[in-house]
């Protein structure tokens, strides 16, 4: 075994963009979307989106669906006597301390601000590091009126941050651009904000509404389906397409070996157990040896990495040797 101490110059730290699917399809884009038919004290606040009916083999949750409300409207209340105390209340005032860290805060969808919003969030496990800005796309549809929706990430030269990270403008159009303009409605600003940080779309339902008429319902202390409302968009629509993204840190290590190092080897073929001697006389003056692992060792000699090649390099004075080691964490 030969070694030989690495020079600082030997390592170069590289970073790398790994991107993924977000759904488990192990496709761009998702075209079936399914609800559990079970009852469960969660339909108040939420309901889990599948790619295929619940009760199949790998079914698996994609998303969930949740309406949130200022004024608690849209859902009954906890309690008759404690007026506008309900589900849709908990959840506006969750998202709000989430997304702006301000429990006084209000949603601003460029510049247009709304009482109450409709939240999609893609099921954790479904992306990596977090969502891929630019690959947003979603189909809204209500009867024969239908909005595409991405983010704006095209149009910004300068990412904007709220306190749940980086927030971009959900516009008409596809893949980060507008189909016109700025994308946004007519007369209500944009149609939500895509937060890829926290892996959340929120819809802003004075858009929606004026773009294809699903409009939620405001009523207080009663239950107003918008869940099932902007899901039905959806599945009318056909058509959600996202990815995720992970940065990987990669420290790649130059090994070389110049043409007088790793000649000699320690296999029991090549040398005498006894005597230490070159067995083979011709090897003494022209050795041949063949590298098949590389591996990494501390200052206290303990063996930290191995890296294995894909066939035995052949070394000899003839012959230098770079090997590049890539390591990622």
């Amino acid at each position: 075994m030969s070694f030989k101490r690495l020079d600082p110059e030997d390592f170069l730290v590289s970073v790398d963009s790994v991107t993924a699917t977000a759904w488990s399809t192990n496709s761009p884009a998702l075209t079936a979307f399914y609800t559990s038919s079970a009852t469960s004290t969660n339909d108040a606040y939420y309901k889990n989106v599948y790619q295929t009916a619940s009760g199949e083999t790998g079914a698996a949750v994609q998303f969930a669906l949740s309406y949130g409300n200022k004024q608690g409207s849209g859902s009954a209340n906890f309690n008759d006597s404690v007026p506008g105390v309900s589900p849709t209340r908990t959840v506006y005032g969750q998202f709000r301390n989430l997304i702006y860290g301000d429990e006084n805060a209000s949603f601003n969808f460029g510049g247009t601000t709304s009482d109450d919003f409709w939240a999609i969030n893609v099921e954790r496990a479904r992306y990596k590091e977090h969502l891929l800005k630019g690959t947003f796309n979603l189909t809204l549809t209500n009867g024969s009126d239908t909005v595409k929706l991405t983010d704006n990430s095209g149009l910004v030269s300068t990412d904007t941050y709220l306190d749940c990270g980086r927030v971009y403008q959900l516009i008409s159009g596809s893949n980060g651009t507008a189909y016109t303009g700025t994308g946004y409605s007519p007369n209500q600003g944009s149609y939500g904000l895509f937060l890829p940080d926290i892996g959340a779309i929120i819809l802003n339902p004075l858009a929606v509404s004026e773009s294809i008429g699903v409009t939620p319902s405001r009523t207080s202390d009663s239950d107003g389906q918008n869940i099932s409302l902007i899901y039905n968009a959806i599945t009318n629509g056909a058509s959600f397409q996202l990815n995720s993204e992970e940065t990987v840190t990669s420290d790649y290590v130059f090994v070389r070996a110049r043409n007088a190092e790793f000649n000699y080897s320690e296999n029991p073929s090549f040398i005498s157990g006894s005597t230490g001697d070159v067995l083979y006389s011709q090897f003494i003056n022209s050795p041949q040896s063949y590298v098949t692992t590389v591996g990494f060792y501390n200052d206290t000699n303990d063996l930290v990495a191995v890296a294995k090649l894909s066939k035995p390099l052949t070394k000899d004075f003839t012959k230098e040797a770079l090997i590049r080691v890539k390591l990622d964490f």
